[in-house]
């Protein structure tokens, strides 16, 4: 069952989940964070570590409250590391609180683990396995199987507190009723809907949960009523949540005769993982190794809800509340005939192609890696060497473009590219008009170089009333004509506010050309305006000229036709 869900929209290609992850289970496709269910061990520091949250625990409440709701028997097996990690004054409070919230009974998970330390002791006193490795944390467990197979024989086959307890539970209110586990771990989701095919426990709740529920529903620990602790108290096993509280119980029960095991604690994934290397090297032996994959055990779980600057505070507190006592006898001599007490692991290791050192190579050079001095193995992608994220790569783990130095250095080639090579001016400066940046053409139309542009400011250089408007406004400028007399060209200027970084983008576009150009054609005009004035002139005087001849003899005319018409009448008088 998938324990973790993942909101993509929230993945912001940061890769702290890739560096925080020590077994490399998160892929990277198509710049997205996803985790890798086969390769998993549910340690949840991913889940803490993403500064987006854009991992989410899949949760049981609303499962649990149907339950409560339909009156069902719902009892709780409380985690050990409650005692640290809620605040009362007297203990049974929280059970008084977890009453309140509908639970039909609460129980420690304690009086499973009590069992758990039986069996134990029972290995010890065998004294057949070469190392014997604790078995009560899930996300070693995982660990072990998917990532050192080989280790498997030193695991010790005891079932886990958690589903010790949830047996003894069954047995002892029946069947039917259902068992809620709640503590700080996530991998114990899996333990219980995975790895236990009785399904032992229905569901599984962690503190951070439970402290939100109690706010929600408005119960405070420290009002509530004092519930009276089992009579057949678990002792020393409620310290299981501290690293070496395993060791702490076993001793307290009484160590076998004999005892020809070296015991030691190890806490935290890391160094989990340098142990087991050291384990498959065969130097080690002899061993009961307690083993924990959050650093200070239980009480550092991934959903404690708690600050981990509180760990060495939580511990002391436990350590406060528990007498390292054994276990009362109905526990510590507890007959488990009526229900197993053992489990088995399996190899669960990926089997993932490895590729040639042609094939790394290959993927190296596309990031600009050509010699072993082009590898800076800076870990920014989360993996400590190029050559491991080139076999991510290789299995589709990782993406190249993961690589922070090389998309870097290219974004920067491709911006000094485009400010070398636009015909355009760039400039680019800050509220104080401080220039910041000053292309080759900007430097070539302003005649000034690029370092002298840096120590300059934009004042010096030319009017900037239009910038300090775009400033004032927070607004952008587009498609403004300016002359600039001073350095003999015309631009169309762009201004654009850039809000992120309280600046401002000026490209400013050369149409001298272009004006030069548009005034020849003018004045092209003018001329052919001025060519065909004259012309219309010349041929109105030629009209005036031809206009008066013909008023002069038309004049002419006039005068002798009308004496030739007086003569005739005269001579019709005689």
């Amino acid at each position: 069952m998938r324990a973790i869900n993942f909101k993509p929209t929230r993945c912001s290609h940061c890769y702290r989940c890739v560096r925080v992850c020590q077994v490399r289970a998160i892929t990277v496709k198509d710049q997205q964070a996803q985790i890798m269910e086969d390769s998993c061990i549910l340690c949840g520091d991913c889940l803490n570590e993403c500064p987006q949250d854009a991992k989410t625990y899949v949760s049981d409440l609303e499962k649990v409250k149907k339950w409560i709701s339909l009156d069902i028997p719902v009892i709780v097996s409380l985690a050990p590391s409650y005692h640290s990690l809620f605040s009362y004054k007297k203990p049974g409070q929280v059970f008084g609180a977890l009453k309140r919230l509908g639970f039909t009974a609460v129980r420690e998970t304690a009086e499973g683990a009590a069992l758990v330390t039986n069996e134990y002791r029972k290995l010890l006193e065998k004294k057949t396995m070469a190392n014997i490795i604790t078995t009560c944390c899930p996300s070693v467990n995982l660990l072990i199987e998917t990532y050192y197979p080989a280790l498997i024989p030193y695991l010790a086959c005891v079932i886990s507190p958690m589903t010790a307890h949830a047996r003894l539970l069954k047995q002892e209110y029946g069947p039917d009723i259902k068992v809620v586990f709640i503590g700080p771990c996530i991998s114990k989701k899996a333990e219980a809907y995975e790895n236990d095919p009785q399904m032992d426990v229905d569901a599984v709740l962690n503190f951070h949960e439970v402290k939100q529920w109690l706010r929600k529903e408005q119960i405070s620990i420290k009002d509530c009523e004092t519930l009276p602790l089992p009579e057949q108290g678990p002792g020393a096993n409620r310290l299981y949540p501290i690293t070496g509280g395993i060791l702490t119980s076993i001793n307290s029960s009484g160590l076998p005769e004999r005892e020809t095991y070296r015991k030691f604690s190890v806490d935290g994934v890391a160094n989990c993982i340098d142990l087991c290397e050291d384990l498959l090297t065969g130097d080690l032996s002899r061993c009961f190794i307690e083993m924990s994959a959050c650093e200070g055990g239980c009480i550092q779980g991934p959903m404690t809800g708690k600050a981990k600057l509180a760990r060495f505070r939580s511990r002391v507190e436990l350590e406060e509340d528990v007498e390292p006592v054994p276990a009362e006898d109905a526990l510590l001599h507890f007959d488990t005939a009526h229900f197993p007490m053992s489990r088995t692991f399996r190899d669960l290791s990926p089997k993932k192609a490895m590729p040639s050192e042609a094939q790394i190579r290959s993927i190296l050079s596309k990031i600009g890696k050509f010699s072993k001095e082009d590898e800076l193995d800076c870990g920014a992608c989360g993996y400590p060497t190029c050559r491991e994220k080139a076999v991510a790569v290789f299995q589709n783990k990782a993406e190249a473009s993961m690589c922070i130095p090389y998309i870097t250095e290219k974004a920067q080639s491709l911006a000094n590219l485009i400010l070398e090579t636009s015909p355009n001016m760039t400039i680019v400066v800050d509220r104080e008009l401080k220039i910041l940046e000053f292309s080759k053409a900007a430097q070539k139309h302003f005649r000034l170089n690029h370092k002298e542009a840096l120590e300059t400011y934009l004042f010096q250089l030319i009017d900037t009333d239009d910038f300090e408007w775009v400033f004032q406004q927070k607004q952008s400028l587009h498609n403004k004509k300016v002359k600039f007399p001073d350095y003999g060209f015309t631009a169309i200027v762009n201004l654009v506010y850039i809000r992120k970084h309280d600046a401002v983008l000026a490209i400013l576009i050369d149409i001298t050309k272009e004006e030069e150009q548009a005034m020849a054609d003018y004045m092209k005009k003018l001329e052919t305006v001025e060519l065909a004035q004259k012309v219309i002139d010349k041929q109105m005087m030629v009209a005036q000229q031809i206009a008066g001849l013909l008023g002069e003899t038309t004049a002419e005319t006039k005068v002798t036709l009308t004496n030739v018409c007086k003569t005739l009448l005269d001579e019709d008088e005689a």
